[in-house]
C-alpha cells in the first residue's frame, strides 16, 4: 500500500472512471484488437493531421461527485427562490410526489429515447396518447400533438401553419393581437421576418379590419382580462383568415374552451401541469387544432394502429421524422419535442382526474377573487373587469409597493410605471394572500381573508362572464377517472415504465444521436429548488447563481468548440440550426449582402438541415458525396461557383453523418469562404470532436451543440433537448435576444427564438456537472473512447457485414454504418427485420435506414463497457446466421424469426404455434437474453393502417370491454 501515491488513490474517486465504460484492462484487449497500443495511437490514426490538436482544453482537472455538487450548491444558493406573481405563461405547481420520484428522477423515464420503435416504447407512448387527449378535451378541438417546445415557438409554428392552410392564399400579412404575451410576440416576429411575411400588432378587436391569412389571440390574455372571443373568430374565418388563440390549461378547466368557440389551433405551455419553472423550461407546449388540417400539423402526433395480432398497439403518425423524407418541402424542422415534460403533464392530469383539476382551478380562481374584491375595496383600480387567475391594476405609489415587495420576497409584474399584475396558482395559500395585501395596501389595510371570502361564496363579485363559463365536460376516459390514489398512481407508472427499453436496461447504440451515460450527480441539481423554482423573468439579481453557472458553462462550452461566444436560447438541435442561419443571414445583411441566399448541404445531410434552411426562406443546393461518403470537392466547388455572390452558407457535420472524419474538411471551410459564404457545422457529432478538435479550429464559423448528446442532457423519450449556439465573433453581434429579459453582447435589438431567455435553464447544471467532473483530460478521453468503441463494433461485425464507409487507415469515428443490403438481396432480409429482431436480443436497434437506405448505424459512445458492446456484437453476428439459414431454405422467407419479430409473451403463450423454430429461439435465441429478459408488449406494428385509420386519442371505452 506504501508505494501507491495520494494522487494515485485520489484519481480512484474521478467521475472518468465511472463515465467511460471500458476498464483499463477491457480498453488494453480492444486496443490490442485494433492493433494499436494506446487511445492516442488510435486517435492519430484516425482523425486527419489537419485537424488533431494536442491536449488543448482549459476546463480544469476533473472534480469529483462530491466536489462538483457542493461547488454547484453555492453557485445556487446565489439565486434568491422569492414567491412568483408574475405569470404570462409560467407559474409555481406542485409537482405530485409520485410523479417527481418516479417520472422526472426515474432513469427509466429519463433515459429513454424518442418512441422510433414503437414496440419497445408502449409506455411512454401511451402517457403521450393520454396528452393528446387531455390537450383535445380542454382545447375543444379534433387533434392535438405530443408537444412542441415552448408557447412563442408553438405560436410561430401555428403561424406557419396558417399560411399554409389558409384559403385567403393572396393575404401575406399575419395578425397578432397586442396583448399576447411579449415573449410571444417576439419570436413570431423574429420567424415572419424571413418567411417574409408581414405582422400587423394592434388591439384584438381589429383582427378582422385587415386582410390577413391568420390571426393570433390570446385568452385569458396578459392582463388576465377575459374576453369573448368568439364573435371576432367568426369575423375572421368570413374572411377566410386562419383562427389560432394561445391559452392556458388551468383556465380551460373553468373556461369556455377555444375550440368551441370556433379557433382553428390553440396552444399554449403545459408547465403549470406540475413542471417546474426551471427559470423557463424545459416544459411542453401543447398544440391542437381541427381533423382537416391533420397533415400540416406541426411536430409529432402520436397515433393508434394494429400489430400482427390484431391489438390495438401505439406508434408515432405521419410526421414519424417528416423533416427526413421532406427535408426542404417540411411543414416544419421541429425533430426534438418535450416528451419528458409532456408525460408529466399528462400524469399530472390523471393522477388528479377531472374532479381534483376543478378542485385545483376553482381554488385558484377563488384566492384571484378574494384579492380583487379586497383590492376594489381598498379603492384600487383593477384594469381587467374579468379574470380566471391574474389581475392588473394600478397604484399611486409605485415605488412603495416594490420597496415591500421586496421586502417581503415577492415578484409583482410591473407593466409599466404604476401599473402591476399579479397572477395566482396553485402554491398560493391564504397566507400569501394576507401577505400580497400588506405589499399592495400596506400594513393598516384591515382586510381580513374570511370575510372576503365569505362574501365572493355569496356572489358579491362576478368574475366569469356566464356565457364564458365551461359547461362542457372533459377528461371522461377511463385513465382520468381510476388512478387516483397514490398507490394506484405507482403502479400505473410502474406498467408504463415496464413496456419500455431504455439505458437503464441496455446500450441504444443510436448513430448520431450519442445515447451515453447521464450520471445521477448530473441529474440531481435539477430538482434543486434554488434552479427549479425560479420564474424566466424576474429580475436579474435574484438568478445570480443561474448567471454564474450559465457564465461558467459557456466559457467551458467555447474552450470546446474553439468559437468566441455563445448564445443559450435555443431549446432543442433543430432551434440551434435556425439560430445559426439566422445569425449568418444577419450578418449578410449587414455587410449589404441580403441577396446571399443559397445554402450548400451535402446529400448525406440530416434533414433538419434543409429543413433549417427552408425556414429562413433559403435556397438550398444538395451536394453530392462520393462513393466513400465525403463531399464530392468537385461538385462542391462547381455548385459554390455557380452560387457566387449568391452563396450564403453550407451547412456541413463533422465527422461526416457517414462516420468518417472527411480529410478535406479545411478545404471545405476555405473553399466556402472564398466564395463569401459561411460555415455552418452541425453539433450532431461532436462527442468525436470534444478535446480532439475543434469547429472553430478547423475554420466554421457557427456550431449548434446537442447538449442531450454530447454533454449528457438526457433524451428523456424524445424531449428535452438543448441547442445552444457557438459564433465566431463577427456573428455574436447577431445572437438572439430578449424582449424581457436583455442579454448582453449581442445586438440590443435582435429577436428572440425560444421564449425563455437561456432556453430550457433549469437542465444546464446537467452539462455543467458533466464537464466540471470531467475536466479537460476526461473530456478527451471520452472522445478517444468512443472512438475505440466504435473501431471495435466496426473491426468485430466486418467478418460478418460489409461496414459501408470508412476513412484514413480503414477507420470509422465516433459511429459506424453496416450495410445490410446484401442481407436483404440474398435472404429478402431488409434492415426493419433485423432491428425488430434486436428487440428479441433485449436492444433498441441502432438508427435505421439513415443516412443511407437499408442500413444500420452504430454509435455505442464511451459509455458502454466492452461486455455490454460483446453482448450487443454477439446478437448481430447471431441475427446474420438466422438470416443465413433463410438465405439457404432452412428457414421460410416469409415465417422465421427475422420477419416475426419482435416476439411476445402472448406470442410465447400462444397455444397454436405454426413456425419452423422453437419457442426457444424466438425469445432467447442466445444464453446472455435469459439472464435478463426484456419483453417487447406488442407485436410488430402495422404502420400502414394507423395512417389510413388515423386515431390519435385514447381507444374508446367500448375498446376495453373487447
Amino acid at each position: 500500500m506504501t508505494s501507491t501515491t495520494l494522487t494515485q488513490l485520489e484519481q480512484h474517486d474521478e467521475f472518468i472512471g465511472r463515465h467511460i465504460g471500458p476498464s483499463a484492462d477491457e480498453t488494453a484487449e480492444m486496443l490490442k484488437e485494433l492493433g494499436v497500443d494506446s487511445l492516442e495511437a488510435l486517435t492519430a490514426d484516425t482523425v486527419p493531421g489537419s485537424i488533431l490538436r494536442e491536449p488543448f482544453l482549459q476546463v480544469g482537472e476533473p472534480k469529483t461527485e462530491v466536489e462538483a455538487l457542493a461547488q454547484l450548491k453555492a453557485i445556487a444558493k446565489k439565486n434568491q427562490v422569492f414567491t412568483s406573481y408574475i405569470g404570462m405563461g409560467y407559474y409555481d405547481t406542485l409537482t405530485p410526489h409520485v410523479i417527481l420520484r418516479n417520472v422526472l428522477e426515474n432513469p427509466g423515464w429519463y433515459t429513454a429515447y424518442t418512441p422510433y420503435q414503437p414496440e419497445i416504447a408502449q409506455g411512454r407512448l401511451e402517457a403521450l396518447l393520454n396528452f393528446q387527449q387531455m390537450t383535445m378535451d380542454l382545447t375543444g378541438l379534433d387533434l392535438a400533438s405530443a408537444s412542441l417546445l415552448d408557447e412563442a415557438t408553438a405560436a410561430a409554428e401555428a403561424m406557419a401553419m396558417a399560411k399554409r392552410v389558409s384559403k385567403n392564399k393572396k393575404a401575406n400579412a399575419f395578425f397578432i393581437a397586442d396583448n399576447v404575451y411579449p415573449q410571444t410576440i417576439d419570436v413570431v416576429k423574429t420567424r415572419a421576418e424571413y418567411f417574409g411575411f408581414d405582422i400587423i400588432v394592434g388591439p384584438a378587436r381589429e383582427a378582422a379590419d385587415h386582410d390577413v391569412f391568420g390571426a393570433l389571440l390570446q385568452y385569458p390574455d396578459k392582463t388576465g382580462q377575459l374576453h369573448n372571443i368568439e364573435q371576432l373568430i367568426g369575423e375572421l374565418k368570413d374572411k377566410n383568415a386562419i383562427v389560432a388563440v394561445a391559452s392556458d390549461l388551468m383556465s380551460l378547466v373553468m373556461l369556455k374552451s377555444p375550440g368551441e368557440m370556433g379557433a382553428d389551433m390553440v396552444f399554449g405551455n403545459a408547465q403549470r401541469f406540475g413542471v417546474p419553472m426551471g427559470y423557463g423550461g424545459p416544459h411542453a407546449a401543447f398544440f391542437a387544432t381541427r381533423d382537416k388540417f391533420k397533415r400540416s400539423l406541426p411536430g409529432r402526433i402520436i397515433g393508434v394502429s394494429k400489430d400482427t395480432r390484431g391489438e390495438n398497439a401505439l406508434r408515432m403518425a405521419m410526421q414519424t421524422r417528416e423533416q427526413h423524407i421532406r427535408r426542404e418541402k417540411a411543414n416544419s424542422n421541429i425533430c426534438t419535442a418535450q416528451v419528458l415534460l409532456a408525460n408529466m403533464a399528462s400524469f399530472y392530469a390523471v393522477y388528479h382526474g377531472p374532479q381534483g383539476l376543478k378542485r385545483i382551478a376553482n381554488r385558484i380562481h377563488r384566492l384571484t377573487d378574494i384579492v380583487a374584491l379586497g383590492l376594489k375595496d381598498s379603492g384600487v383600480t383593477l384594469e381587467n373587469s374579468h379574470w380566471f387567475d391574474t389581475l392588473t391594476f394600478s397604484v399611486d405609489n409605485a415605488a412603495e409597493v416594490l420597496a415591500r415587495a421586496k421586502a417581503a420576497q415577492l415578484n409583482l409584474r410591473q407593466d409599466s410605471q404604476g401599473t402591476f399584475g399579479i397572477s395566482m396558482d396553485e402554491a398560493k395559500t391564504r397566507a400569501d394572500v394576507e401577505t400580497l395585501f400588506n405589499v399592495i395596501l400596506g400594513d393598516n389595510h384591515g382586510l381580513d381573508v374570511d370575510v372576503l371570502d365569505s362574501r365572493v361564496a355569496s356572489g358579491d363579485i362576478e368574475s366569469i362572464p356566464a356565457e364564458l363559463v365551461r359547461e362542457s365536460e372533459f377528461l371522461t376516459h377511463p385513465v382520468f377517472n381510476q388512478y387516483h390514489s397514490e398507490t394506484e398512481m405507482l403502479r400505473y407508472i410502474k406498467k408504463l415504465e415496464n413496456k419500455d427499453l431504455a439505458l437503464n436496461h441496455s446500450m441504444i447504440s443510436l448513430g448520431s444521436c450519442t445515447m451515453k451515460l447521464n450520471a445521477t450527480a448530473e441529474m440531481i441539481p435539477v430538482t434543486w429548488p434554488e434552479f427549479a423554482q425560479l420564474h424566466p423573468f424576474c429580475p436579474k439579481d435574484q438568478a445570480q447563481g443561474y448567471a454564474e453557472m450559465i457564465g461558467s458553462l459557456a466559457e467551458w462550452l467555447i474552450d470546446i468548440t474553439g468559437y468566441d461566444n455563445l448564445s443559450m436560447q435555443p431549446n432543442s438541435g433543430a432551434q440551434g440550426e435556425y439560430a445559426g442561419l439566422l445569425a449568418i443571414q444577419k450578418y449578410h445583411e449587414s455587410r449589404g449582402d441580403s441577396h446571399r441566399n443559397i445554402c450548400l448541404i451535402p446529400s448525406s445531410a440530416h434533414g433538419t438541415n434543409p429543413a433549417s434552411a427552408q425556414m429562413m426562406n433559403m435556397k438550398v443546393v444538395v451536394v453530392d458525396c462520393d462513393k466513400n461518403g465525403n463531399v464530392d470537392m468537385n461538385d462542391l466547388k462547381a455548385k459554390a461557383e455557380a452560387a457566387g455572390d449568391n452563396l450564403s452558407c453550407i451547412m456541413v457535420t463533422y465527422p461526416s453523418t457517414h462516420g468518417v472524419y472527411e480529410e478535406g474538411i479545411k478545404a471545405i471551410c476555405d473553399l466556402v469562404h472564398e466564395y463569401g459564404g459561411q460555415v455552418y457545422m452541425d453539433g450532431a457529432n461532436m462527442n468525436a470532436q470534444v478535446g480532439i478538435t475543434s469547429p472553430g479550429y478547423i475554420g466554421s464559423d457557427v456550431s449548434h451543440l446537442n447538449l442531450h448528446k454530447t454533454f449528457c442532457i438526457p433524451h428523456g423519450g424524445g424531449g428535452p433537448g438543448m441547442g445552444p449556439i457557438g459564433v465566431k465573433s463577427h456573428l455574436a453581434p447577431f445572437l438572439p435576444n430578449h424582449s424581457l429579459v436583455k442579454i448582453d453582447d449581442t445586438g440590443a435589438d435582435n429577436g428572440a427564438v425560444s421564449a425563455a431567455p437561456f432556453g430550457s435553464a433549469s437542465i444546464l447544471p446537467i452539462s455543467w456537472m458533466y464537464i466540471a467532473m470531467m475536466g479537460g483530460r476526461g473530456l478527451r478521453e471520452a472522445s478517444e473512447t468512443a472512438i475505440m468503441n466504435a473501431n471495435y463494433v466496426a473491426k468485430k461485425l466486418s467478418a460478418h457485414y460489409p461496414i459501408l464507409y470508412k476513412g484514413r487507415n480503414d477507420r470509422v469515428a465516433h459511429e459506424c454504418i453496416i450495410d445490410l443490403r446484401p442481407l436483404k438481396e440474398a435472404a429478402g432480409i431488409a434492415e426493419i427485420d433485423v432491428a425488430k429482431r434486436l428487440q428479441d436480443y433485449g436492444f433498441h436497434s441502432p438508427t435505421m435506414s439513415f443516412p443511407v437506405a437499408g442500413t444500420l448505424m452504430v454509435e455505442p459512445t464511451e459509455s458502454e463497457s466492452k461486455a455490454e458492446l460483446d453482448r450487443f456484437i454477439e446478437a448481430m453476428v447471431s441475427i446474420k446466421a438466422e438470416a443465413d439459414k433463410v438465405a439457404n431454405g432452412e428457414w421460410p422467407a416469409d415465417n422465421n424469426p427475422l420477419v416475426n419479430a419482435p416476439h411476445t409473451l402472448a406470442d410465447i403463450t400462444d397455444p397454436e404455434w405454426d413456425r419452423p423454430y422453437d419457442r426457444r429461439t424466438a425469445t432467447y435465441p442466445v444464453a446472455a437474453v435469459a439472464e435478463d429478459k426484456f419483453w417487447p408488449t406488442v407485436n410488430r406494428i402495422d404502420d400502414v393502417f394507423g395512417d389510413r385509420n388515423l386515431m390519435c386519442s385514447c381507444p374508446a371505452v367500448d375498446s376495453y370491454r373487447d
